[in-house]
């Protein structure tokens, strides 16, 4: 091993301790049901879960199912940590290629993702578009989707290299968006998403 590699692996460990303990902080915490809590570089992000906002996960989760079959290895809400400095995400679809595993701390990691799936709320847009789009990049997840039902739109980011996505698609909710071409395979319709006019 290297001297840079060993830096890294301490950095990686150091950051993977420091967000065992603002998890188990929060989850101590008194806050209510129905809130979802992440942190995303370092600060501690939570919204409440709405009506729409999982209408529209369970929408895409209908798909994937549909596309791979009952035993496709989906997740939910399932803190993952992601490259860079205290990044304990909880998308609200990750897709793990098959035969992917939890690490020895039973913790699902990053490098096995094939899709994620983030489902606009109000309070943290701004993650999901900025730092939350541009860790996924790096992590080097290939397929990024962003349903915003503010909006009504779906933007789906592919090619991720060197930290960023090179190619974007959008479609208005009411539309199929072709993702055949990427590892989720399927042409999704949004014809059922609906709109948050909140």
């Amino acid at each position: 091993m290297t001297v840079l590699e060993d830096r890294i692996e301490m950095a990686e460990s150091a950051n993977s301790r420091a967000l065992d303990e603002m998890f188990e902080a929060l989850e101590r915490g008194p806050f209510r049901e129905g809130y979802k809590i992440e942190v995303v570089g370092g600060a501690v992000h939570m919204v409440p879960q709405r009506n729409v906002h999982w209408q529209v996960i369970w929408k895409v989760l209908q798909a994937l199912t549909k596309q791979f079959g009952e035993d496709v290895l989906l997740m939910t809400d399932v803190r993952i940590d992601f490259p860079g400095h205290l990044n304990g995400f909880c998308p609200d679809i990750a897709m793990f290629r098959d035969g992917a595993e939890p690490d020895d701390e039973e913790r699902w990691r990053y490098e096995d993702i094939e899709f994620v799936g983030e489902v606009i709320s109000r309070g943290t847009a701004a993650n999901d578009y900025g730092p939350k789009k541009a860790v996924y990049a790096t992590a080097g997840i290939p397929v990024y989707l962003i349903a915003d039902p503010y909006q009504g739109r779906v933007h789906v980011y592919t090619q991720p290299k060197d930290g960023e996505y090179h190619i974007e698609t959008n479609a208005d909710f009411g539309q199929k968006i072709d993702l055949t071409h990427t590892p989720a395979g399927l042409t999704l319709d949004t014809s059922k998403f609906p709109r948050d006019r909140k």
